[in-house]
């Protein structure tokens, strides 16, 4: 069975992100609260954790996966934006959208849609997230904790626990955030394409059109 820990989501104790982190680090897995629903996480750059990921929401190797940014300059170290995204990101982050732009070298490969070289990125409107990205000292690799099958994210961290709890090494209740995803938007070519309706308005970028 998982840990579970409860982190105030205005104020994060600084004890619990320390140990939050390090359960990262050592090839953790772990389901945490965000801006927008419960997500699940792992450590940037380990393999076996993301394949645990993978496992657990049953996604194929065209999945774009998600980096957690805590702000714009650092979505830029593993994006290539241009100055109209540039505007429409500074815009609208930090909140609940997740970006499809193209990686740069800094992203892992496995993480990257195999054929367009792209990948998800957003900057959570979320004290719990950005403390834990402060203390990792890099982006947290998400996605959202949709199980398959099912159309909305888990919300309830016990749930979660009782569901998943031999799968994660660590569930962050936060409290309630919601149980609509992000929206997504591809930004890859000259116009942006919305991928998905979620909790984020997207008219602006329709309007762009």
């Amino acid at each position: 069975m998982s840990q579970l820990f409860q982190i105030h989501p205005e104020n994060p104790q600084a004890r619990l992100i320390k140990q939050a982190a390090d359960i990262i680090r050592a090839g953790g897995v772990v389901a945490f609260p965000t801006d927008s629903a419960y997500a699940l996480g792992c450590q940037l750059g380990d393999k076996s954790a993301l394949e645990r990921v993978r496992a657990i929401r049953r996604l194929d190797d065209k999945h774009n996966f998600t980096l957690m940014c805590s702000d714009l300059s650092e979505l830029g170290t593993y994006a290539r934006v241009d100055n109209s995204a540039f505007r429409l990101l500074k815009a609208h982050i930090p909140g609940p959208y997740t970006f499809i732009l193209r990686a740069t070298p800094e992203v892992p490969k496995r993480l990257l849609h195999p054929k367009r070289k792209s990948v998800g990125l957003r900057v959570p409107a979320n004290q719990i997230c950005l403390d834990l990205m402060a203390e990792l000292g890099e982006p947290l690799m998400s996605v959202s904790l949709i199980l398959p099958g099912e159309d909305v994210p888990m919300t309830d961290p016990y749930d979660i626990r009782d569901t998943l709890g031999g799968l994660l090494d660590l569930v962050i209740d936060g409290g309630y955030c919601g149980m609509e995803a992000t929206s997504i938007v591809d930004l890859v070519d000259d116009a942006p394409v919305v991928m998905r309706h979620g909790l984020g308005d997207v008219s602006q970028f329709e309007d762009s059109l």
